[in-house]
């Protein structure tokens, strides 16, 4: 396993102490900006089908609009039902002010023959 980075957005594009949605790779992602530090984790509910970069950042936690489940932007566990199962989460870096975010990639060796 290999993590692939790839830039998502401007550093300047994650309000601090909220949320933006980004696509890429097929992935729909959440960016949070929590006391300066980006964070990254799936952009849909894993209770129902909602899109978290709709919801509301409190502290380190993200409410999804649907049914108000709540989860640690940093670990993507589900803090408050009626979510039970975590968020996926990404590792996030910063460089030349723009935020990357590493998704894992199988490489796939061959035996010789």
């Amino acid at each position: 396993m290999t993590i692939h980075w790839l830039v998502v957005a401007p550093r300047s594009a994650v309000p601090e102490g909220d949320v933006i949605g980004v696509q890429v790779e097929g992935h729909e992602i959440a960016l949070y900006d929590v006391d300066g530090e980006i964070y990254a984790t799936a952009n849909i509910c894993t209770h129902g089908n909602a899109r978290l970069c709709d919801g509301f950042v409190e502290g380190h936690e993200v409410e999804c609009p649907l049914h108000q489940a709540k989860f640690d932007v940093r670990s993507g566990h589900a803090t408050c039902g009626p979510a039970s199962e975590r968020l996926r989460t990404y590792n996030v870096r910063i460089e030349d002010d723009q935020v990357l975010v590493g998704l894992e990639q199988q490489i796939n060796a061959t035996a010789p023959a």
